[in-house]
């Protein structure tokens, strides 16, 4: 690329704006015949003002602050200029501004970071997770505001002390959608989504570091709730005599026995189910959340339900089960704990806990079976809802017991 020819700096008071002796200060940058002028944002004496050093005559301590910040100006549009030509970019006038001011490609700021990633996102990720960014974009924006009082920072501003601000905002600050602050959890799970977005802009170069680097993310571990066996025939065998808390508690029992997400269970239809290997019915799906197949024996117990409502009015879209949305779902089970007294704080997620737990591993199925069933693409994963259960232990020490005085 042709370099530029001629290149050079020139401060000048702008005395159409003069206001009784002083006048503001402007930098004149042209390359090549062309010109663009940047407002310093400082003014001075015209009288002292010196027309060819281009600095101010003024012996006063403000008049000695103002030539070393003119200098540093100067310094910083050379380096501007340097930047530009070592790196192979086009030269000109608006080019050396914009570096100036931080206004060029090479300084992103982060909601332009934000609104880069949520559009490339679009159909990449799920609709629930897309969401959970733009909650979290409200929360940046809101901490900008409140506590930098400016609309946006550019990426090269961040650091770690700013990931510091932002989670102390975060767990003292009221939430967006209640007037109690975030728990721990929730606050990780921002700054693991800010995480990630800057992890984005290091692989497109838009910053030099992450100020990340050095952060931990600390999640506090929580026992996930589950049905024991004797909690699961509870539910099942109990017949409940409002309609809505009956169709959730089938529902629920369904997940139960198959592992399916909630979202998994209310879009399930006739295609659906399908013959499986051995010649018996099969649920055959993919998993809303990360698109992976599933393919799960239908237990009996899943299947009597499945006959239940086998003409219930939402049978005519190709649904197969009446499920309501997951917040009156979950009050509902809230509401069925209570009447049968099981003192669990259970969700929906909860069956699926149930059917890893109760279900499959306290009756041997290997965990590698589990986690395909589940749908999950990692073990890892699958390990979070295994939990051995007291039973199980002792049913397999006594195992051990035998073989080892067989052995003896």
């Amino acid at each position: 690329m042709e370099p530029s020819r001629t290149f050079s700096i020139h401060f000048w008071l702008n005395t159409a704006k003069k206001k009784q002796d002083l006048a503001p200060i402007y930098a004149r940058i042209t390359v090549n015949g062309k010109r663009v002028e940047i407002s310093l944002k400082r003014q001075t004496s015209v009288t002292y003002w010196d027309t060819k050093s281009k600095k101010t005559m003024a012996r006063t301590p403000e008049g000695k602050a103002l030539n070393n910040y003119l200098d540093q100006v100067y310094a910083k549009l050379l380096e501007c200029h340097k930047q530009l030509s070592s790196g192979f970019e086009l030269v000109t006038a608006k080019g050396i501004k914009a570096r100036f001011l931080g206004q060029d490609e090479s300084h992103k700021t982060l909601l332009e970071l934000v609104s880069y990633h949520n559009e490339i996102m679009v159909g990449i990720l799920k609709f629930g997770t897309l969401k959970n960014y733009f909650t979290t974009e409200k929360y940046i924006k809101r901490f900008l505001l409140r506590k930098k009082k400016v609309n946006d920072i550019y990426l090269k501003q961040l650091s770690y002390g700013f990931i510091i601000d932002f989670e102390q905002f975060l767990r003292k600050g009221p939430s967006i959608n209640r007037a109690q602050p975030l728990r721990n959890n929730g606050v990780m799970k921002h700054l693991e989504r800010l995480k990630k977005l800057l992890n984005l802009a290091a692989e497109l170069e838009w910053v030099d570091k992450n100020p990340f680097v050095r952060f931990k993310l600390k999640f506090n571990k929580h026992e996930k709730s589950f049905l024991s066996k004797y909690e699961l025939e509870t539910i099942e065998n109990t017949k409940l005599k409002e309609k809505r808390y009956q169709i959730v508690k089938d529902v629920f029992v369904f997940a139960c026995y198959t592992g399916l997400s909630y979202i998994d269970v209310k879009l399930l239809k006739e295609d659906n189910i399908v013959k499986g290997i051995d010649c018996g019915y099969w649920i055959s799906t993919r998993r809303e959340k990360n698109e992976q197949p599933v393919k799960t024996p239908l237990l009996d117990n899943a299947s009597q339900i499945l006959m239940k409502y086998n003409s219930h009015p939402e049978k005519n879209n190709g649904l197969l089960l009446p499920v309501y949305s997951n917040q009156k779902v979950n009050l509902y089970l809230k509401e069925i704990s209570c009447l049968l007294n099981i003192r669990k704080k259970l969700t929906f997620h909860s069956a699926r806990h149930t059917f890893a737990t109760t279900i499959t591993l306290s009756n041997g199925v290997p965990i590698e079976t589990v986690s395909k069933l589940l749908g999950h693409t990692k073990l890892s994963t699958t390990q979070i809802y295994a939990r051995v259960l007291e039973q199980k232990v002792c049913v397999d020490i006594q195992n051990l017991k035998k073989k080892l005085k067989r052995d003896k």
